[in-house]
């Protein structure tokens, strides 16, 4: 078993790592749209045929027009760059409205913007995310229609 100088050791390493300010305060950042569009999740998560348009890019003509939907998505940021982990969350904020938009009848995403902890951001090429220590949380609003 472990000696007595050996725990004691151990307790203090423990310690010394939970009084490090391992849990930074949350930060805003700002990221591409597009940039993660071209992602390789995206491109192995986004349906082709399900649209996106963040508010202030222009649809086209849609018809059939939803009310807003939210979703709230969350990505570790352990292993991952501040930037890597919110492409997995707003990927997976633009998976959910295209299972909303399966299930609604409708082909494309509109008017979507960020909405993370009621804070708004509107923007036609960027997405905001909330950066934890240890989580990236993206929130997304926006509304399903048919082209």
């Amino acid at each position: 078993m472990f000696s007595r100088t050996c725990l004691v050791l151990v307790a203090l390493a423990l310690f010394a790592l939970a009084s490090q300010p391992v849990l930074a305060a949350d930060q805003w950042m700002y990221f591409s749209v597009q940039d993660a569009l071209n992602s390789q999740l995206a491109k192995g998560k986004l349906d082709p045929n399900v649209s996106f348009y963040m508010k202030g890019q222009n649809p086209g003509a849609v018809k059939n027009v939803s009310r807003e939907f939210t979703a709230n998505k969350r990505a570790r940021k352990f292993g991952k760059t501040a930037e890597g982990a919110c492409q997995t969350a707003f990927i997976s904020g633009l998976m959910a409205f295209q299972q909303r938009a399966y299930k609604e009848g409708g082909n494309t995403a509109i008017d979507v913007y960020s909405v993370t902890k009621d804070k708004v951001f509107e923007s036609p090429d960027q997405y905001s995310c909330l950066v934890g220590g240890m989580m990236a949380n993206v929130a997304l609003r926006g509304k399903v229609a048919t082209k």
